[in-house]
């Protein structure tokens, strides 16, 4: 039987530590404090954590389970679904945990709980490395990472995941300990596909590779030509190698109607770059053609300002094995029917050094060749989201039949659970036993989040 929350003793113990860094809702720092990237998740939090350091994470973690309060974590901001935030519970904030250091001699990189992309890629780029990252510098490593992490280096160098070293935890019972090859090895594995639900990461460690620059930009295309630039775009990454990552899509264009992109990153050889930009842009006749040798940083500013903070978003998500003519069919129909001059749908192009990792390795689902289909409905504050919602949801519904089971669960609803699950396909079990073993009441996994905890007739006490 669950425990009533007591948000006044939680606040007395957490004040105690932190002082003026504990907020509540009367709190003038408390809007900023709960600010998402989605303006459209509604939850309220009773308190939000200003946290420093992995210590004050920790006791936030055993103030949380002592008084019974839902806990939630902000980095990035960048969750669409809202599960940063938790209707009157506690938020330990860990944007202050940004720090980012380069070991030069090893090449590994140590990187705080609230880093987000921009914060990494500005440190290694003096030395001329990188990590992977998603196409948006303002996510959150961890956010990003802990589930998965596309993005356009994807082919050369694997998912982020592939490239977490180890990582600093707190668990459930406020502990702290360290989860890589040699220590908590059950842990690790977890992390890498599992999500947020197996304690609270304040510090990452990567990998780190050399690389210059990216050829790399953008290419857009006026609608009517979407069939034949898809088509194409389908036969491209089918014989892709591992130097050539392409984005896909549709994004906003002048006076509201759609536009098909394709988002090349080469990280290869020059001329076998150039040959590949070529091909690309023989599709069709580009409105906008700006592809050139970019550091890898600058190459992601592109899709800076892309989506605003603040509108409201809603996303749905489909793997597709191919983009065959059944896909290309229902994604321009979904193109031609947009609800709103803002939304729309991204291709990422999942293969290569990424697909080669085995299945057992990590807890992530699915190692085979595949795009990941992003449909993103977007409409500005006070607008009704029905129409919306309608077009995200068609569009799924139309992709469905002509895709793989499951979906990425960084953007899985979180009333998607049949998705969920097989979305970790033969790793849910294992997943499921370790949610069990580092979160046995339920900390972490009680939220509405990835992977929810089986009903194992364990009570739930928080």
């Amino acid at each position: 039987m669950t425990s009533a929350p007591d948000v006044p003793r939680a606040a007395d113990l957490l004040r105690e530590a932190l002082g003026d860094r504990l907020l509540t809702p009367t709190d003038a720092g408390f809007p900023d404090a709960v600010r998402l990237w989605n303006g459209a998740p509604g939850a309220t939090p009773a308190l939000v954590a200003r946290v420093r350091d992995a210590d004050e994470v920790a006791l936030a973690v055993r103030v949380a389970r002592r008084c019974h309060l839902p806990l939630s974590a902000r980095a990035g901001g960048h969750d669409w679904a809202g599960r940063a935030l938790r209707e009157g519970g506690l938020v330990v904030d860990l944007t202050a945990l940004r720090r980012v250091d380069l070991d030069p001699g090893t090449g590994v990189v140590t990187v705080g709980g609230g880093a987000t992309a921009a914060d990494v890629l500005a440190t290694l780029r003096p030395y001329d490395r990188v990590v992977p990252t998603g196409v948006v510098r303002a996510v959150g490593m961890a956010g990003l990472t802990l589930a998965g992490g596309y993005g356009p280096l994807c082919g050369r160098f694997g998912l982020a995941l592939d490239n977490l070293l180890g990582a600093e935890v707190v668990l459930a019972d406020g502990r702290r300990v360290t989860a890589d090859p040699h220590h908590e090895r059950e842990l690790y594995w977890a992390l890498r596909g599992g999500g947020g639900n197996l304690g609270m990461v304040t510090a990452l460690r990567y990998r780190t590779h050399r690389l210059t620059t990216v050829l790399a930009g953008m290419l857009l295309f006026p609608l009517a030509q979407a069939g034949a630039v898809l088509r194409g775009y389908g036969a491209v990454v089918r014989d892709a190698p591992d130097e050539l990552t392409v984005m896909a899509g549709f994004l906003p264009g002048p006076a509201g109607e759609p536009v098909v992109f394709l988002a090349p990153f080469h990280t290869g050889d020059p001329a076998a770059g150039a040959a590949a930009v070529d091909r690309l842009r023989a599709l069709g006749t580009p409105l906008v053609d700006q592809v050139a040798p970019l550091p890898y940083e600058d190459a992601l500013r592109l899709f800076d300002g892309g989506m605003a903070d603040g509108n409201h978003y809603l996303l749905r998500t489909r793997w597709l094995a191919r983009v065959d003519e059944p896909v290309v069919a229902a994604l321009t129909a979904a193109a031609g029917a947009v609800s709103s001059p803002w939304s729309a749908i991204a291709l990422h192009h999942f293969h290569g050094a990424a697909a080669r990792v085995g299945l057992a390795e990590t807890a992530f689902g699915l190692r085979a060749d595949h795009l990941l289909a992003e449909i993103i409905a977007v409409w500005t504050p006070g607008d009704d989201p029905a129409p919306h919602r309608a077009w995200a949801e068609h569009t799924s519904a139309a992709l469905a039949p002509h895709a793989l089971p499951g979906g990425y669960p960084n953007l899985l609803a979180p009333e998607e659970t049949d998705r969920v699950r097989l979305a970790y396909g033969p790793n849910w079990d294992r997943l499921c036993r370790a949610t069990r073993r580092y979160d046995p009441h339920r900390v972490f996994s009680a939220v509405p989040t990835l992977p929810p905890a089986p009903d194992d007739g364990h009570p739930v006490d928080r």
